[in-house]
């Protein structure tokens, strides 16, 4: 069932719990997607159709939200490096496509914050771990230098990230193509 935004479903209790959570989960992508990971919370809750309290009872801040929305492109990125022939240019290519869909994943990993939520710590370390893998095996590596390590490449997607988000979104697949052509120069051996 589409959601006007904006308009609020009749209040069915305990029993829409789970479509609410559904709803705000996806809301939230779509308007983190838009707006960046700081955009207002009232938005997400207006944007899946139910009020605030019903956004605070399923995620009590930002940050509980926001694990919510990026756990799905994590499990991505998880079940792409199951994959024995996966390599480290398959695994940037989805965080690549992953940042042109949303930036704000890659904000929320790709930078170290200044007060750091040990749940943001720890999402940033399994991107990392997942990146390792690939990079600690020449086979998958593709010829990256030997002294890159992944929470270099975190920052370099981190780096992506940032210039996607500052530019239009029609610009953003050349703009990363781009971004990849010289980044690799500083990584590739």
């Amino acid at each position: 069932m589409a959601v006007v935004p904006g308009s609020r479903r009749p209040n069915r209790g305990p029993s829409a719990a789970a479509e609410n959570r559904a709803a705000l989960i996806a809301a939230a992508r779509e308007v983190f997607a838009n707006a960046g990971y700081a955009a207002p919370l009232s938005t997400v809750a207006r944007a899946a159709g139910v009020g605030q309290g019903s956004l605070y009872r399923h995620f009590p801040d930002r940050v509980s939200l926001a694990m919510a929305v990026f756990e799905e492109n994590v499990a991505e990125l998880e079940a792409l490096v199951a994959e024995p022939d996966t390599t480290l240019a398959d695994v940037l290519a989805l965080m690549t496509e992953q940042t042109l869909a949303s930036t704000a994943f890659i904000d929320m990993v790709g930078t170290p914050p200044l007060d750091p939520d040990p749940r943001i710590v720890g999402l940033r370390r399994r991107v990392a771990s997942l990146l390792a893998g690939p990079l600690s095996d020449p086979r998958r590596a593709g010829g990256i230098r030997a002294d890159v390590t992944a929470d270099d490449l975190v920052l370099v997607v981190g780096m992506l990230a940032g210039v996607i988000a500052k530019i239009p979104a029609p610009e953003r697949r050349g703009t990363a193509d781009r971004v990849w052509a010289l980044l690799r120069k500083g990584i590739e051996a």
